[in-house]
């Protein structure tokens, strides 16, 4: 409507001038209702043809998006694994700190497993000493072998010498049964030496790797523990947290509620824009929204960054081919506005409806020595033209409030 105001002030009302005063038609007589199109028809065809022209060169290097949205994300509260709820700590809509505990899992198993390696260390360190005792006899039975083997080649050795000498005395079967002994002597002390050797091993290897394995299984049962208390992650507030001592909490089933980080939406609002509208688009445009939250409140803003690519478009491997005639309808592009100023959006409720409005900014191209002067000109025309969409905007917000309650039931 404004639009068709504005041509109609340089086409059907010079045209109404005319006829008036130029040619002599009065209003009521030769203007009449029925005569309008024909006596008017040229201004009527350059209003409407003007009016056309003026909306298309508006929406379309001032674009506008009614899809605007200050999205903010959600934390489920989960836990590292199942478990029976114990204690509770935070109730249904809380602030939280990073750091403070939430709620917290039953651990009867995990202190079982605790308190059984406890016990695996305690008997490791009683093996080793039980080791350290072996070790001792293993020793004592290396001094009694090397002692026999001693003694065996001692008797062997003499009568050696006496058979040597020619002597009688000494039988050869004698000797033969003095080499048996010499030889099961020397076996004894390797086994001893062998005993020894194990029992050592056992002490300095075996046991100690043990216990070590039994304190990392400790450990592992206390982090165990430790993980069945839930803690907050970031600063925020929980909510749809109903969670009570006894309820059954899943990581895969069933979460213990959602935290919503204090920054949450707080950061940037993301629009859609049509797709017709992505050549204009640029980073550090300068537009404005509004919304439902802030009523009869315009917030600029800039673009932060446009998003490359189209929802629409994406598709995932499957067993079936994608059919590309199936998209149902067209996707945006989607934007990412920051306020122009620091703590442009606190007085907007994260999740809020917007609505945004761009301004496209040709001033660089028309202070180029190369532009020409009637590129200029339409440029600056272009650029003023967003005056019209700022005033359009303006109205809307204006007549926000009363099309929310009044028009459409106050909802």
């Amino acid at each position: 409507m404004l639009e068709v105001l504005l041509c109609s002030l340089i086409t059907i009302l010079p045209d109404y001038l005319y006829r008036r005063f130029a040619q002599g038609k009065r209003l009521g007589r030769e203007i009449t209702f029925f005569s309008v199109w024909y006596e008017l028809r040229y201004g009527i065809t350059a209003c409407f043809i003007l009016t056309i022209s003026l909306i298309t060169v508006v929406f379309f290097y001032h674009p506008s998006s009614t899809a605007v949205t200050v999205q903010f994300r959600t934390i489920p509260i989960l836990p590292d694994a199942s478990g029976r709820v114990e204690e509770v700590f935070v109730t249904f809509s809380d602030e939280v700190q990073a750091g403070d505990p939430l709620f917290r899992l039953d651990t009867s198993r995990q202190e079982a497993a605790v308190e059984t390696q406890r016990r695996v260390i305690a008997e490791a360190d009683a093996a080793m000493t039980v080791a350290a005792a072996d070790i001792a006899a293993a020793d004592g039975n290396v001094s009694q072998a090397r002692a026999a083997l001693q003694n065996a080649q001692d008797q062997l050795q003499t009568r050696q010498q006496l058979a040597a000498s020619g002597s009688n005395a000494v039988a050869a079967r004698e000797i033969e049964t003095l080499e048996q002994n010499a030889a099961a002597a020397e076996g004894a002390l390797a086994a001893a030496e062998a005993a020894r050797t194990a029992a050592q091993e056992r002490l300095n290897t075996l046991l100690p790797a043990q216990k070590a394995t039994a304190q990392a299984a400790l450990e592992q049962a206390e982090i165990e523990i430790e993980k069945s208390t839930i803690r907050a992650g970031v600063n925020g507030r929980v909510e749809q947290f109903t969670l009570r001592p006894g309820d059954y909490v899943s990581p895969i089933l069933r979460s213990a509620g959602l935290l919503i980080p204090t920054e949450a939406g707080r950061q940037s609002v993301q629009a859609g824009f049509g797709q017709i509208a992505a050549p204009v688009i640029k980073v550090g445009m300068i537009g404005e929204i509004a919304c439902d939250t802030a009523p009869w409140q315009v917030i600029p803003v800039t673009v932060a960054e446009k998003q490359d690519y189209i929802a629409t478009g994406q598709f995932g491997g499957g067993e079936r081919l994608v059919d590309v005639g199936t998209v149902a309808r067209d996707g945006t592009v989607t934007v990412y506005f920051e306020p122009l100023y620091q703590g442009g959006f606190a007085s907007i409720v994260p999740g809020s409806q917007c609505i945004a409005n761009l301004y496209s900014n040709h001033h660089d191209e028309i202070e180029d020595p190369n532009t020409s002067t009637t590129k200029a000109i339409a440029l600056h025309a272009v650029d003023a033209l967003g005056l019209v969409h700022a005033l359009l905007m303006r109205m809307q917000v204006a007549m926000m409030p009363f099309r929310t309650l009044v028009f459409s039931g106050g909802h």
